[in-house]
């Protein structure tokens, strides 16, 4: 297995009780789909109602929540922990083509899934969008003897492995503790390991229905590069470094209709992904996190005992860790945060005893466990679902509407659709709902998107309606494309158009930089559709 169980005993006495406090908070919010009132996160965490008032606090400061009334509402932020993960592993990088190709050509959804104790997790999905589709999210835990995967790492397991693996089945038999499938029933199949040992025997596995009737899947192992000193690598001779599954539904292919017929290519894409970690160059280590200690210090000024510093502090440690800096030392990471060693090297010890950090030969690494800190119910996001929050916040400031819009493809003349709208309570106030399509040149959205916009903003007024102006900035992705723009719309009665320049324009673009910010996290390993 490539992480520790977590241990059931209690925490060391050089562990952040804090931190231990702040994991459950997200953890639980995480198996919530995302949202949880404070009365809700007391009852699921077992803490005090003050405790989770501090440390709901604390996680709204740092980004990784927002507070909506009485719901605490994870936000994209919390995924750069996930990516931290996913850019120090370099698996998601490194094969996202192969797969998403294969699922191209397949038209069936495609996954990559890592090991994670008794259980595999995912790491990739290539899903195909039909009305019957794979639900499964990039971070969804599975027990491994519910899936075509496991039995392919079973193969490896030590007798500790399956030890533990026995009595976590006796443990949890109806499968509570994996929330992203359906309870296991008393006719569950009980040959798992001896499908693990024809696993280790043929190379492939077989998912037939054995986590809901209709879901099938078939699953082929990608080694790690392994070599002797002086030789050449030999492929396929390491251990597993993931393993990548087709995943259909019994009525369009049955499991042994896999097997014959979609097994082939899959271990053709597999062989090209070996090849590829082959041939893959050394990471160069990208940029460490700067200033979070000086930034803790600060919130905590401001703050005070609103603030829990220690569990802010410890949060930062897991973003040390990143592409180029997949193992590191414990003087490594108090150089990347910034902490004193002791505050880092308490937070290491606190991750090591929940399973979020190994540690071998003074080294540490990030578990697939991180991913559960908020990554899969953010992972299926969309762009629209992601600006609501900014837009409503911006309409709110303002007293003005706003909106989010794409542009339509393949429409000539281009024409823009909106995706997302918040309202400003006004008597006179624009009403244009989501899914409403307007000429792309007579507005300024459209004028956004199509790069028309001089110095960045673009201006519409009363070209399509009398009174009605409007000012537009883009939307960029990662790459620097603008995929959607954002607008703040008035009557003319009400702003002028220097007004709309020097009033508006910096709060639109204030808030067009924090949905970029978001996109940006949101899509570092997971497509992020418009709407």
């Amino acid at each position: 297995m490539t992480a520790p169980s977590p241990s059931s005993s209690p925490p060391p006495a050089e562990a952040v009780t804090p931190l231990v406090r702040g994991v459950a908070v997200l953890t639980a919010l995480t198996e919530a789909g995302g949202t949880l009132s404070a009365s809700a996160l007391e009852r699921s965490t077992g803490l005090a109602r003050s405790t989770v008032d501090r440390i709901t606090a604390t996680l709204a400061r740092m980004g990784y929540v927002r507070l909506d009334g009485r719901d605490a509402v994870l936000t994209p932020r919390v995924m750069e922990l996930g990516n931290a993960y996913l850019s120090a592993l370099r698996l998601p990088s490194l094969l996202d083509g192969e797969a998403d190709a294969l699922a191209d050509e397949l038209d069936e959804s495609v996954s990559l899934a890592v090991a994670d104790r008794d259980g595999i997790r995912f790491i990739h999905q290539a899903t195909r969008r039909r009305a019957m589709s794979v639900s499964f999210r990039i971070g969804d835990l599975l027990p491994a003897e519910r899936t075509a995967p496991g039995p392919l790492f079973a193969a490896e397991w030590t007798d500790a492995d399956w030890s533990a693996w026995h009595t976590r089945r006796a443990a949890d038999p109806t499968d509570a503790g994996f929330p992203a499938v359906p309870p296991r029933t008393p006719t569950a199949p009980t040959d798992f390991e001896s499908r693990a040992a024809q696993a280790r025997r043929n190379g492939w596995s077989l998912d037939d229905q054995l986590i809901e009737p209709g879901l099938v899947a078939v699953s082929a192992p990608v080694r790690a590069p392994a070599s002797s000193p002086g030789s050449a690598p030999s492929p396929g001779s390491g251990r597993i470094a993931c393993v990548a599954s087709v995943v259909s539904h019994t009525s369009r292919h049955t499991a042994a209709d896999l097997r014959e017929t979609l097994l082939p290519r899959l271990r053709t894409t597999v062989a090209a992904m070996e090849s590829r970690l082959r041939e893959a160059a050394p990471p160069e280590p990208g940029p460490a996190p700067t200033g979070l200690a000086i930034w803790t210090t600060a919130s905590k000024h401001e703050l005070g005992r609103d603030f829990v510093e220690s569990l802010a502090r410890g949060l930062t440690v897991l973003t040390a860790f990143g592409e180029g800096r997949s193992s590191l030392t414990l003087t490594d990471v108090a150089q990347a945060t910034g902490l004193a060693r002791a505050t880092a090297r308490r937070a290491l010890i606190t991750y090591e005893h929940l399973g979020l950090v190994a540690a071998q030969d003074r080294r540490f690494t990030l578990t697939p466990r991180v991913l559960s800190l908020g990554y899969p119910p953010l992972s299926r996001t969309t762009l629209a679902h992601l600006a609501t929050p900014h837009l409503r916040a911006l309409a709110d400031r303002l007293q003005e509407p706003t909106a989010l819009a794409v542009l339509v493809p393949g429409t000539d003349p281009a024409e823009i659709q909106y995706v997302a709208v918040a309202a400003a309570g006004r008597v006179l106030t624009v009403d244009i709902t989501v899914g409403t399509r307007l000429p792309a040149t007579r507005t300024a959205l459209g004028r956004a998107l199509l790069n028309a916009a001089p110095h960045g903003y673009a201006l519409a007024d009363e070209e399509l309606e009398s009174g009605l102006r409007s000012i537009a900035v883009p939307v960029r992705d990662r790459t620097g494309h603008p995929v959607a723009a954002l607008n703040v719309a008035t009557h003319a009665a009400r702003r002028t158009l220097d007004n709309f320049l020097t009033e508006v324009l910096p709060h639109l673009r204030t808030t067009a930089d924090h949905i970029q910010s978001d996109l940006h996290l949101a899509s570092r390993f997971t497509h992020v559709p418009l709407a």
